[in-house]
Formats: structure tokens, sequence, C-alpha cells
């Protein structure tokens, strides 16, 4: 089953606004997983996953500032 989430041409500015909230979200369930309880092994890894999703948020805005004008965003999930 595919889910799609994002389709469509947007602005520099809103791909970029929507990118940036997209990643919060994402940082946010993370940082939601972090427990004390948790090993100290489990809380790396669960940062190590931030800063993924950070340098790839960057890295995306980047592109995104680069290109032209407009920019094309489509995203979907897929469940296996």
């Amino acid at each position: 089953m595919k889910l799609p989430l994002i389709k469509g041409c947007f602005s520099k500015a809103e791909a970029i606004d929507l990118l940036s909230q997209m990643t919060l979200v994402k940082i946010r369930f993370y940082e939601n997983k972090i427990d004390k309880d948790l090993s100290e092994e489990d809380i790396k890894m669960r940062e190590n996953h931030i800063k993924q999703i950070q340098q790839d948020y960057s890295k995306a805005r980047q592109a995104i500032l680069s290109g032209k004008k407009n920019c094309v965003l489509d995203a979907e999930i897929n469940i296996i």
C-alpha cells in the first residue's frame, strides 16, 4: 500500500517550510522515544537518528535553494 504525503510544485520558501515542519515532526518522534530508563546505547542510537535527520534536512534545503524558482516535491510512504 502507498500513502501519498506530498505531491506538487512549490516555491522555494514553501518547499523549505514544508520539509522543515516534517523534519521537526520526525525529530520529535525520536525525542519522545528517548526515556531515562533506556540504555545508553539506545539513547545514543536515537540521538544519531536525530543527527542524521538534521543532516538530511540541511542537504535537502541546500538543494532547494540552489535550484530553480519552484521545486517539485513528491513523497509517499510505502507500507510493506
